[in-house]
């Protein structure tokens, strides 16, 4: 052993750098918010169709979210490079969770309607501020695995949610709205008194400001935003809206069966987070991307065709495993690119996964009237591919030394 240590020096510190404390942090921080956010989801609808309303309406309120986080997104990186990561963090976090309990107490539509748009603008305050704060306070080389990590909180959070929300409607409608501004107010408590007391810094007059025109035009930061708009598609437009859908016009199972087939996806997606971290700093970016997309395409263009719950379920699940690299990769990248300016690139990053969001729902559910579900599957498979294809225009050594 000494003698190889003499050949290798670099071996006596082969232990990896540990994470920093605000990583740890906006982890819980994450699975507080996302439980929260699972318990409301799956009992929505249902509240705003008790006000008397049609599924015109219902979606609108779920769209309403959507659309002011993305109207919002550009404000909340100024805000972010102007008053702090922590401050905004916990700024968005109490208006989400203010709104959401004034949900509860709604009773008009017109209300819960303004109030789900409120939330959204915190919503954005919130997550730009901590993607902000995450990629600031880790170094290049572990930026993967800190994705990775914050990005657990919130898938745990999302499995855990849902179960809590159906008991909670058992009591009340309402009851949910409640439960998401306790989580809400646990996890701005943790952000304020866990992360450091001063986050945003000036920068050091030393180290040049990369320039936004120049992040803009950075084949890392290009790459990542077509990414997310491709995962924003794919995940929202196409897997969230039609494979309940696809369970019980296709498949001809019980809708009980998309629950079930979610949950072992993201458990998947979980496990594979911590290798996928390390994944993407040790080997890099560019070819997480590249083969995670190009993965995830083919997997998308195979799901209308399935006709039996068990292979779907291992579909999903290999989805799940190629997710955990889709949304560790380009975050990374985008702290590569952007360096010490985060707060509005980030939100721009943010923004394409949100413009997925709103227009993917719609464009798969008219792909699937005009042609059928592998029309509609095709077009999440086809933005993959496209995404996978324009990051070899990433440097190939994508992990800064």
């Amino acid at each position: 052993m000494p003698r190889f240590t003499r050949l290798f020096p670099s071996s006596r510190l082969a232990a990896p750098e540990r994470l920093p404390r605000d990583v740890h942090v906006l982890g819980v921080v994450a699975f507080f918010v996302m439980v929260g956010f699972g318990v409301v989801i799956p009992v929505l609808p249902v509240y705003v169709r008790s006000f008397g309303v049609g599924y015109l309406e219902v979606g609108a309120v779920v769209s309403a979210f959507a659309v002011m986080r993305l109207v919002a997104n550009p404000f909340v990186g100024k805000l972010v490079d102007w008053a702090g990561e922590r401050t905004i963090l916990a700024a968005g976090i109490g208006i989400v969770a203010v709104s959401s309990a004034l949900v509860g107490l709604a009773d008009s539509y017109p209300m819960v309607l303004a109030l789900r748009g409120v939330g959204g603008i915190g919503s954005a305050m919130f997550s730009v501020s901590a993607m902000t704060l995450l990629l600031g306070s880790t170094s290049p080389g572990m930026r993967g695995r800190a994705v990775g990590f914050y990005q657990g909180g919130f898938l745990i959070g999302g499995m855990a949610g849902p179960a809590v929300g159906g008991l909670l409607a058992t009591i009340s409608l309402t009851a949910p709205f409640f439960f998401y501004a306790a989580t809400l107010t646990v996890a701005g408590v943790v952000g304020l008194l866990m992360l450091g007391p001063k986050v945003h810094t000036v920068p050091d007059p030393n180290t040049p400001v990369t320039s936004l025109r120049t992040v803009l035009t950075d084949s890392r930061f290009q790459a990542a935003c077509l990414a997310n708009l491709a995962q924003g598609w794919a995940a929202m437009g196409v897997r969230g809206a039609l494979i309940p859908v696809l369970v019980v016009e296709v498949i001809h199972q019980k809708p009980a069966w998309t629950g079930i087939a979610f949950a072992i996806a993201a458990l998947a997606q979980a496990l594979a987070l911590g290798p996928a971290g390390r994944f993407v700093d040790r080997v890099g970016r560019r070819p997480a991307i590249v083969a995670s997309f190009a993965v995830g395409g083919a997997l998308m263009f195979a799901m209308p065709f399935v006709t039996n719950i068990a292979l779907l379920i291992v579909l999903l699940s290999a989805y799940g495993v190629a997710a955990a690299f889709m949304g560790t990769a380009p975050a990374a990248s985008v702290g590569d690119a952007a360096g010490s300016r985060g707060g509005l690139p980030v939100a721009i990053f943010q923004g394409f996964s949100d413009v997925g969001a709103i227009v993917g729902p719609l464009a798969a559910g008219l792909l699937v009237d005009a042609y059928g579900f592998p029309a509609a599957f095709g077009s999440a498979c086809v933005l993959m591919l496209i995404a996978s294809v324009f990051a070899l225009r990433m440097p190939r050594r994508t992990v800064p030394a």
